[in-house]
């Protein structure tokens, strides 16, 4: 198994891009919560990202609303559910976590929908930023709520969305 990465500035600060046999495994922000060891990384190697690297430059420059890419997302089966699920929510669009729970058919499970999507390693592809608490405030992420505010307005559908650092802020 041969891992790779490589670092793209962004709006948002660095991305780490990580790549498991020539596939997508990792998209990770500094300074985000459950981001693995840098030496788990691999080599530094921009070569197998052109197509990620152009098609986030793209996303940011607000020129693409869906990627198209392969991913390798290594997970329990739930969480991969959940990652699943994940990319099925539109472009400018919010869901809740009880509402992902609802839609994989496990209606008690919002919080662990919730440790599920704080545990996404694809993060802004896979896009976890795209889900809000019960009331519509934003209740964590990975990468920081500010980050998370910010993409949700740069996206469109963040507008009004309150910040919580509550309890309900699982990661």
């Amino acid at each position: 198994m041969e891992r790779l990465h490589t670092v793209l500035d962004s709006p948002y600060g660095p991305l780490t891009l990580v790549a498991t046999d020539g596939v997508l495994s990792g998209l990770y922000m500094s300074d985000q919560r459950h981001r693995p060891a840098q030496e788990t990384f691999g080599e530094r190697d921009p070569a197998p990202f052109g197509e990620t690297i152009s098609q986030l430059e793209a996303y940011f420059a607000g020129e693409l609303k869906e990627f198209d890419l392969p991913l390798r997302l290594d997970g329990t089966p739930f969480q991969r559910m959940v990652w699943d699920e994940l990319l099925r929510i539109p472009y400018g669009e919010i869901r809740t976590y009880g509402e992902l729970a609802e839609i994989l058919g496990k209606p008690g499970a919002s919080r662990a929908v919730g440790l599920a999507n704080g545990k996404n390693p694809i993060s802004v592809i896979v896009p976890c930023h795209r889900v809000v608490g019960a009331n519509g405030n934003l209740t964590g992420y990975g990468g920081g709520l500010d980050r998370k505010q910010r993409l949700l307005v740069f996206e469109g559908g963040g507008m009004g969305v309150g910040v919580s650092g509550g309890e309900d802020a699982l990661f």
